[in-house]
């Protein structure tokens, strides 16, 4: 009889796709998830007899051996496994057969080749069928990242855009984020950060063993996706408020440019932490791992983790840095992926920190997490990984000081409550708020949020490596001196671009005395992580109050005088320093955020798929100057394939500009649009249009 011979595979990329939920990823490649079946329509040359032999070969990696889990042998047999990997037999029409490969939940996440042994008439050949990408399984019972909740898994899988907030806690805004981990090159990019990475280097036959565990894949990445490390990794950072070199951090509106410049030429200018949490996010979310974004505002970057934020400040109430590199971040955003920790205990599985933003090594490498988010709220700060970095985000007090010109320092104001405020992230299946603060920490100023600061500090102080915390307050609870009079400042949050900025003092004598006090001022610009980039007023001015009598000094910062300070942040900070004639002393601040202009995005006809689409752009220049090398960037994941830029002419005063693009959808369903318009006079304005894309 004729020996047995493989005439063609199919890899049934479609009907698998369907199956495993990943239609949508833009590639020619098989794309799978672990612990489900992969169904292939082998043709031989005859029908399969009893004498002749199939068996399977998939291997990942460099050196791919059975004791790795990076290389499985399985016989053609009429039954599966959940445990490993099989091989089954199905249906046979003709010299047709089906066969189903299956892998286990705990299946090596990686492009897998696979082979195919024929022994047939004392003859045995070995055929490639192919490779194939296998993903993580959110939908699979028994995989670590498991979510029993369809909408949750569409939501922190499937979604392709999201939504960040920004500001401070006194106002906030929203902006869009286009993940696009479904889009061309974007899994082929995510497999090859794995291959890039310092730990794969070292050994990478043992990296890529342990690729099964989500815990070690998302370390890798949230230290691949920033490039402090000499790894060349995707983002350099950069909170200067000079971006020239590169491109400013506020312009990005998605991941999917980021990540295909560096697939093209390295690491990527410039970055802050919403920009590494959104190409996290990408990344995590296109290898399976559910994740969001976390939007912490009033976040606390404590460098030598005693639990304490020092301010301090000269007497014109500018900040003195020299003494400390503490800091409070007016908002930081950092991720959350979903999966269980063998390693800590069941009681911490769920939603786990990840931040790839620089700000402090792990274990000698700038990475974070995963951290439990349950760990954080008990103060189980021993834990790894990172705890301690993330209770004090949340949780630290704050301490101001007014140093005297003799450098010696007094405190005047410390604050339990003021970190860690109105913790955010996206809604499932909504683009609304949902306030997460809770889940961090027990609610503010009661007993058991006290209680487990002190914990938290114990447990802190205990450990070798930090002794020096023992010479340190541990916490704000011994208030500082308390004047006789209050202040705070009053402006508005509608202050926008072009405008001047007006706002005021309110001084409030709370004694039945008469008294005289003197307001020391000063406003600078700022980026959004609190540090000084220009002063832009400085101001003294003396002010009597009468027993119990309220005061407003108005302040006036005129357009000229700060749109050559303000970075694409819009941020300027204002500190005061008041004291009276008893030398009691209070520090106010506050910072004021100016907005953009609008955006206005049209259609005037159905999106059909593969059909051209025309939309109308619509902003007007707020400011009183022509604004000039004007630029439109037009992105979104199933409308525009590459982000497009298109120069618009200059704008004069109050002029409106209106352009018309016109894009081609290439994925039917709920899709966003958005475009991002800078000058040289205002920039990084952001506009998105949701569009219904219907098929043809």
């Amino acid at each position: 009889m004729t020996s047995l011979q493989l005439i063609n595979v199919n890899l049934q990329q479609s009907t698998n796709a369907t199956a495993h939920r990943t239609r949508d990823y833009d590639t020619t490649e098989l794309v799978a998830r672990r612990g489900q079946g992969i169904s292939l329509l082998i043709t031989f040359n005859r029908t399969i007899q009893s004498g002749d032999g199939l068996t399977f070969t998939v291997e990942t990696g460099p050196r791919p051996s059975e004791s790795n889990n990076t290389r499985a042998v399985m016989a053609l047999s009429s039954s599966g496994s959940r445990t490993s990997w099989s091989a089954v037999r199905g249906n046979s029409s003709g010299n047709s057969l089906t066969v189903t490969i299956n892998s286990p939940v705990t299946a090596v996440i990686a492009r897998y080749r696979l082979n195919l042994q024929i022994t047939s008439g004392g003859r045995t050949s070995s055929s490639n069928l192919g490779t194939f990408v296998l993903l993580f399984n959110p939908w699979a019972s028994g995989d670590e990242v498991y979510m029993a909740n369809d909408a949750e898994r569409a939501e922190y899988v499937l979604n392709d855009v999201g939504l960040y907030w920004y500001g401070n806690a006194g106002g906030f805004y929203s902006r869009r984020w286009d993940y696009g981990q479904f889009e061309r090159d974007i899994l082929n990019i995510c497999l090859t950060l794995l291959d890039r990475s310092s730990v794969y280097a070292s050994d990478s036959a043992a990296d890529v063993s342990r690729r099964n565990d989500p815990l070690h894949v998302g370390r890798v990445m949230s230290a691949m996706v920033n490039s402090n490390d000499g790894d060349n990794g995707v983002i350099v950072g950069n909170w200067s408020g000079d971006y020239s070199g590169g491109v400013s951090p506020t312009q990005w509106n998605g991941s999917v440019s980021i990540l295909r410049q560096w697939m093209q030429s390295g690491p990527v200018k410039f970055g802050q932490c919403w920009v590494y949490a959104g190409v996290l996010c990408t990344v995590l979310r296109c290898l399976g791992i559910p994740a969001r974004l976390i939007i912490n505002f009033e976040s606390a970057h404590d460098t030598d983790e005693n639990l304490i934020i020092d301010n301090y400040y000269d007497a014109n109430g500018k900040k003195d840095n020299t003494r400390t590199n503490d800091s409070v971040w007016n908002f930081h955003v950092w991720n959350e992926s979903w999966f269980v920790r063998s390693d800590i205990g069941s009681a911490y599985d769920g939603w786990q920190v990840l931040d790839a933003t620089p700000q402090e090594p792990s274990k000698g490498i700038y990475r974070l997490g995963p951290c439990s988010v349950k760990a954080v709220k008990e103060g189980d700060v021993d834990l790894e990984y990172d705890a301690p970095f993330v209770f004090a985000e949340m949780n630290a007090d704050v301490i101001d000081w007014l140093v005297s010109p003799d450098k010696s320092k007094n405190k005047i104001s410390s604050n339990a409550r003021s970190v860690g405020r109105l913790t955010s992230t996206k809604a499932v299946n909504s683009n609304e708020r949902v306030d997460v603060t809770n889940n961090y920490k027990y609610a503010e100023g009661s007993t058991k949020e006290r209680e487990i600061f002190t914990k938290a500090k114990s447990k802190l102080a205990g450990t070798e490596s930090n002794l020096r915390r023992s010479t340190v307050a541990f916490s704000a609870d011994e208030p500082a001196p308390k004047p006789d009079f209050t202040g705070n400042f009053k402006y508005s949050n509608d202050i926008e671009v072009g405008h001047d900025v007006t706002f005021s003092l309110s001084l409030q004598n709370t004694s039945a005395n008469e008294m005289t006090l003197q307001a020391n001022l000063t406003a600078s610009a700022i980026v959004y992580t609190n540090a000084l980039v220009k002063d832009i007023l400085t101001n003294t001015q003396s002010v009597k109050l009468g027993p119990n009598e309220e005061k407003s000094i108005p302040y006036t910062i005129p357009y000229t005088e700060y749109e050559n300070a303000i970075t694409a942040d819009n941020m300027i900070k204002v500190v005061a320093i008041c004291e009276d004639e008893k030398r009691g002393k209070l520090l106010v601040q506050a910072v004021i955020i100016l907005k953009n202009p609008p955006i206005l995005m049209k259609i005037t006809e159905k999106a059909q798929l593969n059909k051209s689409l025309s939309v109308e752009i619509t902003l007007t220049n707020p400011t009183p100057d022509e604004a000039q090398n004007c630029v439109l960037t037009i992105e979104g994941s199933g409308l525009v394939k590459e982000l497009t830029t298109i120069q618009v002419p200059q704008l004069g005063k109050n002029q409106r500009s209106v352009s018309k693009v016109n894009i081609l959808p290439y994925r039917t369903g709920q899709r966003c649009l958005l475009v991002d318009f800078s000058s040289d006079k205002f920039s990084d304005v952001k506009g998105s249009l949701v569009i219904n894309v219907a098929s043809s």
